[in-house]
């Protein structure tokens, strides 16, 4: 599962797209579009698309079973 802020979450392979909210539709929370398999429209997550990523991926790599790799200081 990975928090898109504000209480919301999602599963981590159902997020197909991850678009960063810019110019006057930012604000108040608004910070990237998520689109998430099953629903209609995208999800405003409080978040940053970068933030969000890094979850999926880590989520992802761990439901496989993977090692980490090394992660930068």
């Amino acid at each position: 599962m990975v928090s898109l802020g504000y209480g919301r979450w999602v599963k981590a392979d159902r997020v197909f797209a991850l678009v960063p909210v810019e110019g006057e539709q930012r604000g108040d929370g608004r910070r990237t579009y998520v689109h998430v398999e099953g629903v209609g429209s995208p999800i405003v997550a409080s978040r940053s698309e970068r933030a969000i990523l890094a979850d999926v991926e880590d989520a992802l790599v761990e439901a496989a079973g993977l090692p980490r790799g090394e992660q930068p200081a």
